[in-house]
Order: C-alpha cells, then structure tokens, then sequence
C-alpha cells in the first residue's frame, strides 16, 4: 500500500527517505499511466476540445517542480525555460487561457521525456541535499515538494479520464491497468436514515497530512436528519433516466444542462458507447460490455437532472447532498480516516488504486448501514466550492483554489478508485466545473436541508483589496489614478502611430489594461499573480467588481467597481487577461505595437532578460514605456541582477543609466516623466510614492 508520509517525526534522515520512496513510486506511476498510449501522435491529438492535448499534462507536471522550486528558491537555475513556459498553465478551462492550439508550439514526446528524466534528477538530488526539519510546516521547502508530488497524483486522475477520451484505436492493454471484470446482480436502491447532528469541518495547521489552501480553515454547522440512497446510483438506475427520455425532456434540466446538453448532442454519459441494442463501457483502456452494477460515471449537470426525474418518479424531494450532508454521513457511518485505514493496511474500499483500474460493483464495500461512502467514483455534491473561516492562499500556489470561488465549481467527494494521497484523504475539497467528467458518480438524498454558501463575496484579501482600490479607487491625498494616467500619457505618445495590438505587463487587476483599449483594438494584460488576473476577469465577465479596505482596526469600507461608471464597459471585449512570468513569456506574446510595463522591473528575478526580450516582441517603430520608482529589494532581485542603484567601480549607477544600456541599441528614449501615485493601506494611512516614467521608440 503506497501512502502519503506525514509531516511529523523525530528521525529526518528516516522522513528523508520516506519523501524520496513517495516521490520516486508516484513519478514513475504516472508515466506508466501514459503507456496506455500506443501511438505518439496520439499526444498531440485533444481528447477533450476543451484542454490541452495530452502531452501538455505529460510534461506539466515535471515543470511544475521546477517553476515551484524556482519561485521557492529551492533551485537557481531552469532546465530549459521554453518547455516551462509551454507546460506552465492549462489546469481548468479558464476564460483567460487560450487553448487555441495554434498558439503552442509543442515538443516531441522524446524532448518530454527527456525534459522529465532531468526533473526526476533534480528532484532526488533536491530531496538528497535540502536540510530537513521536522515537523514539516508550511513555510518549509520540503512543503513545495510535497505539493509537486500531490499536484502530479491530481494529475494522474484527471489524465486519466483524458486517456479514456482518446480514440480507442491509440489505446494499449496493461496488466498495470486491469479493470474489473465482475458485473454483480443488480440489487434495488432504497433510502435509509441519517440522523441529525454536528459537522466540523477543516483542518489544523499543524495536521499530519499535506493539504491544499482550501483544506484549512473552519466550518460547522447543524444538520437535520435526512434520507440516503445506500448504494451509489448504478448504471442499471441511470438507465432507466434515459429510457423514460431523461435526456430529452428538459424540465429535468437546469438551463446550463440544457445549453450544455444542446451544445454536446448528448444522449447519454460519456464513457457509455452505444451499439446497435445495448451500450458499452470505455474504461481507461479497453471497451466492455455496460456493468450494470458498476457506478454511473457523470457530471453534475446529468446527476442533477437525474435527481428531478427522481423526484418526480417517488414523489419526495430527491437532490444531491451538500457538502455538510456527505460529511454527516461519513461521520454517523464511522468511516476510518486515512491514516486509519492505511496504517492497519486495510483495504476497505475501491480507492488509492488498491483494487481495480475501474470500478466496481455498488455492492462491493460496505461503511455501516451505506456502500461506497468512500472510493469507487467521486460523488458530486451541490456544494459550490468556497473557503472556510481562516482560508488563506500559500505563496508559492497561489492560484489552486481561488479561481474557483465562482460559484461555478461544485464539491466532490469520497475519492474514486485512482485517488491517490491528498485525493485520497477524508479532509480533501476538489471544485470542478459542473460540465466537468471525472471518475465521478453521485448517491441521492431525500432533503429538505438548505445551505448557505456565499460564492459572490467581497474580496477581503488585503493584498487584492490593495491592487483594487490602487487600480480603481479613489485616494484622499488627490493624486490622480496612476494606471489610468499611465493609460491616457501611452494614447497621447500613440496618437500619431498604428495602434492595433498594445501588451499590459504586470497589468495587477487590470485598470491600464481596460483604459488602453479606448485606443486600440486588442490590449492582452498579463500578471505573475492568478489571483489578480482573476480579479481582472472577472471584472471583465461580469463588469462589476466588489472588495473591502481596512478602515482602523477591525473596521472595514466596502466598495463596488463597475465598468460602466469609468465607461469602459463598451471596450471589454477588446481586452483579454493571461496569468504568465515576465521573465519568461510565451512566444505568442509578440506584434506589439505598444508595450507598457508599470510598477514592474524593480519587482523582477531578473529585469535584463526581461527587458531584452521585448524588441522581439515590438513591430517597427512601437513605444515602449516603462514606469518605476527604482525601489530595488534583495527579497524581490538578486543584488547581481539590479540594473540601477548601485555603485559600479566606485560611481554611481542610476537605473536609467541601466536601461540605456540594455535598451540602446533597440531603442531610443523619448522622454521621461515623473508619475506620482498612492497606495493605500487604511482609511489614514498612504504611501506616496513618485515614479519614473521613460518612453522608449523602437529603432
């Protein structure tokens, strides 16, 4: 039994040891996942027209290491920066994330593998040479490498449903990856009683077990009694949905299914092929005849609308659970927690790829009074994900969860049977977005329970707060809104040149980038941060933005942005948000004929390789601006890569006099101009701070 080490222990040398086994057994499974694929243009193929192909998340997960264990400083030097840009970013099918596939330019599957070989090296000499103390906290880099490795066991599942996607022609039997080939007698569903009581949900900082952002924190709530289905719905109980014309009857359809369901022409799950009388099953690498006692595998939106053809069929009020109500059943049926079940080497259930590469039948394992409350498939619940009291991001995965506090991903729950580690836990929390196919099943419930969850929230993360009210508010000192001056100086300097495509870097929430679209007719913006480039899009999406900013005290304002106020509501669809390193940009990002960059070269691990990017990236005779109050930092730039502030064989070097250095030879400085801007940190307390703005023309 392959389990996750905890963080805890006397010996670290023995915990050294225990991380390097994990490490070492859950890299080389997840290559072996992708041996199922016999043909290699089969990796360039998508199995899904809305991710990537599948040599994108071949190679995602070695880049993942590297590109942490930079931002953690763990490692000095990249592999190969093109490859970490190319299998940076593509988990979820955010709107900002182009997969339009003319924009990648993949490598071979051997220049992968070879790309994963050296991670592999890097990593074991990383686990050999970095000191280690113990308990592991969050603040340790030995934290980072545990996120690589349950990052890479979130990626076996969800490449394994891509894999299951493929065309079965590109698909290889491996003994590695059997299915089940039991199909037990189709017992018949009922409800049964779960009582009332409390749940507590969340997890301590100083748990045993790794965990991500969306783990900790507390929840608790009071929940009345209610009925569950003891078995998970079958695939003989679906399919008794689509006989009575559950696909085509649209008052079982919420109106996203329905779009959804038009869009897709579906007629049935994804896994199910139909044959001339009678359906097959596509497992991860063979096609068998439908088990109808196996779990039905679906999205939300299918389970939801099974749950109202349900309710109507008895005639009681049949839905999905919450989170809370898997929770109390989890808890009212004793099921072990993780360390339980794997320190007594049990295998109680279908999960952690102890059984079968499939499914099994509903019946097969038993918690209390229920089956499957854990493993077999995920259960979907109609929970939106959001954070619990005390949720707070990890700097170094910033972008986990926060994205999807949208209100637009749903809760799963209980693991399926290739959940493995964190997945496997009883404290993790995954958001999909409910179009989204995972292993994943669902139980009904007959409830009357109503949950309150706010998803369209305030944004109190004093960090966002900041860069909102920065980009979008108003301060008491008068000084007028930098991005937005910055904006109006580049259409001025423009107003005489070609001004289709303008490139914002470090464009923070996004109010340059909106203001420079009055004057042309694509403006991308790009940041570090997935969360400021979330607050940017969804600005754009909804054209309304709220957020709090400390008053005194525990005292608070809250404020509300709306494009329509600024008049820029009619330029939206001008402008597109991409999260990216300016330090190491994509080569999409190029025919610019302006490129501003606010507030940013002082902030850069390495400003001289950024700013010489960016004649490649500009056409003939384009502006380059560039503003910045010089604040160089250690924290933020090795003192060997500033490019002004510092003495040079006893004399002075500004930082204008760096970037005519840099910059001469592809550029000709214009002017330069002092920017005054605010920051404000409470309701009396400012920042005023004076920026340097030089104007630069391509040569």
């Amino acid at each position: 039994m392959i389990k996750i080490p905890t963080l805890h222990g006397s010996n670290p040398e023995a915990k050294r040891k225990e991380i390097k086994d994990y490490f070492q057994i859950c890299y080389q499974r997840y290559e072996s996942l992708f041996h199922l694929v016999s043909v290699e243009k089969a990796y360039f193929q998508k199995a899904d027209p809305l991710r990537h192909p599948i040599i994108f998340y071949y190679g995602h997960t070695a880049t993942f290491f590297i590109n942490k264990f930079k931002l953690a400083k763990i490692i000095d030097t990249r592999i190969d920066p093109k490859l970490e840009s190319i299998f940076a970013v593509g988990v979820d099918e955010m709107s900002w994330d182009d997969l339009n596939e003319k924009h990648y330019d993949w490598p071979t599957l051997q220049e992968t593998q070879m790309y994963r070989d050296k991670v592999y090296e890097v990593v074991n000499h990383v686990i050999d040479t970095l000191p280690l103390e113990l308990p592991i906290t969050e603040a340790s880099p030995w934290w980072v490498i545990m996120m690589g490795i349950e990052h890479e066991n979130i990626h076996l599942e969800t490449s394994s449903v891509l894999i299951r996607q493929l065309p079965f022609k590109y698909i290889k039997e491996d003994r590695q990856w059997q299915e089940c080939s039991k199909d037990n007698e189709v017992l018949e569903n009922k409800l049964l009683d779960v009582t009332s009581g409390s749940v507590m949900l969340g997890k301590n900082r100083n748990a045993q077990l790794f965990g991500w952002d969306n783990e900790y924190g507390t929840h608790q709530a009071n929940i009345p009694a209610f009925k569950a289905s003891k078995y998970l719905t079958s695939n003989a109980e679906y399919l008794d949905f689509i006989k009575d014309d559950g696909y085509s009857n649209d008052t079982y359809w919420c109106s996203e299914g329905q779009a959804w369901k038009a869009y897709n022409h579906v007629k049935h799950p994804l896994f199910w092929k139909e044959k001339e009388n009678h359906y097959m099953l596509r497992t991860v690498s063979r096609e068998i005849p439908l088990p109808l006692s196996w779990p039905v595998e679906v999205n939300y939106l299918e389970a939801a609308a099974f749950c109202k053809w349900k309710s109507k069929k008895l005639h009681k009020h049949i839905t999905l659970p919450t989170e809370d109500e898997y929770i109390r059943l989890r808890d009212e049926n004793q099921v072990d927690s993780y360390i339980d079940w794997t320190k007594k080497g049990e295998n109680i259930a279908n999960i952690n790829l102890e059984g079968f590469a499939s499914a099994v039948p509903v019946d097969t394992y038993k918690h209390g009074d229920f089956y499957d409350i854990i493993g077999n498939v995920w259960q979907w619940s109609r929970t939106p994900i959001y954070p619990f009291d005390g949720f707070r991001v990890h700097p170094i995965y910033d972008d986990f969860t926060v994205p999807t506090y949208d209100g637009k991903h749903n809760l799963i729950h209980g693991g399926s049977w290739i959940s493995c580690g964190n997945l496997a836990t009883q404290k993790s929390r995954y958001g999909f977005r409910r179009h989204f196919y995972q292993h994943a099943g669902f139980r009904y419930i007959q409830s009357n329970y109503e949950e309150k969850v706010v998803t369209d929230y305030y944004t109190t993360d004093s960090i966002i707060s900041q860069y909102c009210h920065f980009g979008w508010g108003e301060n008491a000192l008068g000084v007028e809104n930098y991005p937005a001056t910055c904006a109006s100086i580049a259409l001025e300097v423009m107003k005489d040149k070609p001004r289709k495509k303008a490139f914002d870097i470090g464009c923070a929430i996004g109010r340059s980038t909106f203001e420079l679209a009055r004057g042309f007719d694509e403006v991308i913006g790009v940041d570090f941060s997935a969360r400021f480039i979330q607050e940017a899009e969804r600005l754009k999406q909804d054209t309304v933005l709220h957020y709090t900013m400390p008053t005194e005290g525990e005292l608070e304002s809250f404020h509300e942005v709306r494009l329509a106020k600024f008049a820029l509501e009619n330029v939206r669809n001008k402008v597109s948000f991409w999260q990216a390193d300016a330090c190491n940009l994509k080569p999409i990002f190029k025919g610019f004929d302006l490129i501003f960059a606010g507030n940013l070269i002082d902030r850069l691990y390495d400003p001289q390789k950024f700013l010489e990017s960016l004649s490649d990236r500009m056409n003939d005779g384009g502006i380059l601006i560039l503003s910045s109050p010089y604040t160089w930092q250690e924290e933020s730039t090795p003192k060997e890569k500033w490019i002004g502030g510092y003495k040079r064989d006893g004399e002075n070097v500004s930082t204008l006099q760096g970037l005519e250095e840099i910059l001469g030879t592809a550029f000709r400085l214009l002017e330069t101009r002092n920017v005054p801007f605010v920051i404000q940190e409470t309701a009396r307390k400012h920042q005023y701070t004076i920026a340097q703005m030089t104007i630069w023309e391509k040569i």
